[in-house]
């Protein structure tokens, strides 16, 4: 089925692109997300009388999208779960959840703005795009944890903490290290 392309979507195509697609994919998404129209003659003239409007309504969505950019960008989220003692969750981590977290953080964002590559099935940090429009993506960083201290563990090492008891060295002494490390690493002024 070929469709015009009312926005840029991402593997497929620029905004007025005559893009050939499979019928469920027009039927069931572009189409009634308002991303595309049929081809038809009578599109086609529409499209091209009302192209004018939907660029700059596009570049105004654009612009904002650009501007809240630099707040989102790296904005870390905790996200507190139940999970086994190996770190694996029972249950996943939703797109819902990731949109509601950045909500609370002061960001108003769609689930269906949240792109998982995969389901978050384990603890600790893992990296989330955001789409704030499609050609402003941004990276949100989801911190999955047990516990609120839990989380902010995992902040300071980056990485997840188990639960069970480490052989060698005692989890605080780590901690205490990777604090060090990270003082030392700062420049003195």
């Amino acid at each position: 089925m070929d469709v015009i392309l009312l926005e840029r979507i991402e593997n497929l195509g620029q905004m007025g692109d005559v893009v050939s697609v499979k019928p469920g994919f027009a039927r069931n998404f572009l189409l009634p997300r308002k991303k595309a129209l049929r081809a038809t003659e009578d599109n086609r003239k529409r499209f091209e009388a009302e192209r004018a409007q939907i660029e700059a309504t596009s570049l105004k969505r654009r612009q904002e999208a650009e501007g809240i950019r630099g707040k989102i960008d790296g904005i870390k989220v905790v996200i507190i779960r139940q999970a086994s003692e190996t770190g694996h969750l029972f249950g996943s981590v939703a797109p819902r959840d990731i949109s509601d977290s950045v909500t609370k953080a002061g960001f108003t964002i769609e689930r269906r703005q949240v792109i998982l590559d995969r389901p978050i099935k384990t603890l600790g940090l893992h990296n989330v795009r955001v789409a704030l429009h499609p050609e402003v993506i941004v990276t949100v960083i989801a911190n999955v944890a047990k516990s609120e201290d839990e989380a902010t563990q995992q902040e300071k090492l980056g990485a997840a903490v188990a639960q069970a008891k480490p052989e060698g060295p005692d989890l605080d002494k780590i901690l205490a290290e990777a604090e060090l490390a990270q003082a030392e690493a700062q420049p003195q002024t």
